[in-house]
């Protein structure tokens, strides 16, 4: 396939449109024209990984992290990201990278990480705000089922863990179509009046497009009447970080013990130990400190993530049990959303895990230095 297809489907996906104001997801290198059968998976992209890629045969590299972050001025190689990105071009290799968007969209890293650790009746811990909008429309009464079929299948009508949700008013709606008209009931030039269906029905912003094409195509007026209105619920089916429970309350060694396991963690650095069980777990993909407060508040017991810093084990300590997983260890997974994503839309596409371990912290340990270690995609 052509690059801008698979990209397009990912854009789609893991929506742009929610990864944070300062991130960079998307298409980084590329000539979207390119033709492409097989892609390598990889939480970073670094000089070795693009020759892996090469080497195996693949011309898409899909990351987590992105490879443009920071605003380039020149590619002059003064920079590492400036030399992967020249040697991307050079070997022809394109970049897509998915970063913040993956956090937030639907099922995300976190709620990944979740399932990991064995939580049980989770939900995102920060939902997006000013994501959603109500599109009302009126149909034809005759005609209203059709088209709600159809805007559902485009996917609105999500709430929670409910589907093909929407209000219905009878009514009627008047028109007078022009010389230039060719109305689907009445006649041009006379006033109609046609009994109607007013369709109420809501979805993620980000969905409008695909939303608002399928009512077109549904839809049997020449003119299809409707209207988008911004809402300020919260789209709790998707944000930042998770919460939930375990199965049975864990003392806190068992809880690390299990995490060490489940997470393939070098090392795992943990505030003070109160001596109370950990029930209920908020987690979060990466770098999340700034949850914390959220986490308390929300009755969390325990806060997973990585790169905690040395104040925020001072300032927390006593308000709950802090653990560091490391980024890569709490992020790795991402791989595996991004690997189910593709081939559920793409079942003959060749896709590849790297075997470059991009992790760049080691760990010492019992008087050796650790390597972060295998990882098994099985």
């Amino acid at each position: 396939m052509k690059l801008r297809e698979i990209c397009r489907f990912l854009d789609s996906a893991i929506p742009l449109s929610i990864q944070e104001n300062y991130d960079n997801s998307g298409l980084q290198t590329g000539d979207p024209e390119m033709e492409i059968d097989s892609a390598l998976l990889s939480l970073d992209v670094t000089a070795e990984v693009i020759e892996e890629a090469e080497g195996s045969g693949c011309r898409l590299v899909i990351t987590h992290h992105p490879l443009i972050f920071r605003p380039l001025k020149a590619v002059t190689g003064s920079t590492k990201a400036e030399q992967i990105l020249a040697l991307a071009l050079k070997k022809d290799i394109a970049v897509y990278s998915s970063h913040t968007s993956l956090d937030a969209r639907t099922g995300g890293v976190s709620i990944r990480m979740a399932e990991k650790a064995g939580l049980v009746k989770t939900r995102v811990l920060k939902p997006l705000e000013g994501a959603l909008v109500k599109l009302v429309t009126f149909v034809p009464a005759d005609h209203a089922q059709i088209v709600r079929e159809a805007i559902f299948k485009a996917g609105a009508g999500v709430i929670g863990n409910y589907d093909m949700c929407s209000f219905n008013a009878e009514g009627y709606g008047t028109f007078r179509g022009n010389e230039q008209t060719n109305p689907f009931t009445g006649r041009k030039g006379e006033l109609h009046k046609e009994p109607e269906t007013r369709i109420e029905t809501i979805m993620p912003s980000y969905l409008s497009k695909e939303v608002v094409k399928a009512l077109m195509e549904a839809h049997p007026y020449e003119e299809v009447a409707y209207d988008l209105y911004p809402l300020a619920n919260t789209f709790t089916a998707a944000g930042m970080g998770c919460i939930g429970e375990t199965l049975k309350p864990y003392s806190e060694q068992e809880f690390l013990a299990n995490l060490a396991e489940k997470f393939n963690a070098g090392t795992i650095r943990y505030s003070s130990p109160s001596g109370k069980p950990v029930k209920r777990v908020a987690l979060c993909g990466g770098a999340g400190a700034s949850l914390i407060p959220l986490a308390i508040r929300n009755g969390a017991d325990a806060f997973v993530t990585g790169d905690l810093k040395y104040h925020d084990f001072f300032d927390y300590d006593k308000n709950i049990f802090l653990v560091d997983i490391g980024h890569y260890e709490s992020e790795i997974s991402s791989l595996e959303i991004l690997h189910d994503l593709i081939i559920e839309k793409f079942p003959t596409f060749a896709l590849r895990f790297s075997q470059v371990v991009t992790n760049p912290i080691n760990h010492y340990r019992y008087g050796k230095i650790q390597s972060t270690g295998d990882r098994d995609f099985s």
